[in-house]
């Protein structure tokens, strides 16, 4: 994928932001192409969820440009543009007060859309949650795993064509994690959804990702698909990482 010549869904050119004195994105620029998967790894505070936040305007950025589907985000309605690109942010962010089946319809209702809740069971039955059985449910009832498999329902009942999400399994056991993962992936290439994601799992990383961008104090190191990054990395520091995940030797 690293020739294809489309041009990006998703396009940061030149970011930057500070929070105080603290930098967090310094000049980042990354293009994700129709259909794609990207990965952003990195340790804490290297700016991933930053750079994430950054393409549906949650991050307001202080110099550069964001785009989404070739429009500047920066003039586009930020409301609007929330509920047209799918989010899952980290520990899913369910409203606690709704049943499952209304957290899952949230975005078609803000739309109007007098189909909202079936899609909203459409979206639930997409991650393996009968809505018979789970929609009448509120959030507490229910495991780590399948409130994150709710909250990925959420991000795409309104099918949106891009979807962002923030540590989606980290904080699930592995067996959990390991299913979801396979049904996320298997999912996204179904749905042919433009996905961005943060993690700090480069093994995450390289089962999901067709391309994995790693960051460190606010610039990116390398883009590359898992191949490339473990063959040739760019910099001591991605070298360095991919031996302390032991994908390369030390």
């Amino acid at each position: 994928m690293a020739d294809d010549p489309t041009p990006g869904v998703l396009a940061a050119r030149g970011v930057s932001k500070r929070y105080g004195q603290s930098v967090a994105l310094d000049g980042v620029s990354l293009e994700v192409r129709a259909g794609e998967c990207v990965a952003l790894v990195g340790e804490s505070g290297s700016g991933k969820t930053t750079l994430l936040r950054c393409f549906n305007r949650m991050t307001e950025i202080d110099s550069g440009s964001v785009r989404v589907d070739g429009a500047d985000v920066s003039t586009a309605d930020p409301v609007e543009l929330r509920r047209r690109v799918g989010y899952v942010p980290q520990e899913g962010g369910l409203l606690p007060h709704w049943t499952v089946l209304r957290n899952v319809a949230l975005v078609p209702w803000l739309r109007k859309d007098a189909e909202a809740p079936r899609r909203a069971a459409e979206a639930l039955e997409w991650v393996g949650l009968d809505p018979g059985r789970f929609g009448a449910r509120w959030p507490r009832e229910l495991s780590g795993g399948q409130r994150q498999r709710v909250a990925i329902a959420r991000a795409l009942a309104a099918s949106p064509r891009i979807v962002l999400l923030d540590e989606p399994f980290g904080a699930l056991d592995a067996i959990t994690r390991a299913e979801l993962q396979t049904s996320f992936d298997a999912l996204r290439r179904r749905l042919g959804i433009t996905a961005v994601f943060v993690t700090h799992d480069l093994h995450e990383a390289a089962l999901l990702a067709d391309r994995i961008a790693v960051l460190r104090h606010g610039r990116i190191e390398q883009v590359a698909s898992t191949d490339a990054l473990t063959s040739s990395p760019a910099t001591d520091y991605v070298r360095d990482l991919l031996a302390r995940s032991r994908m390369v030797a030390a």
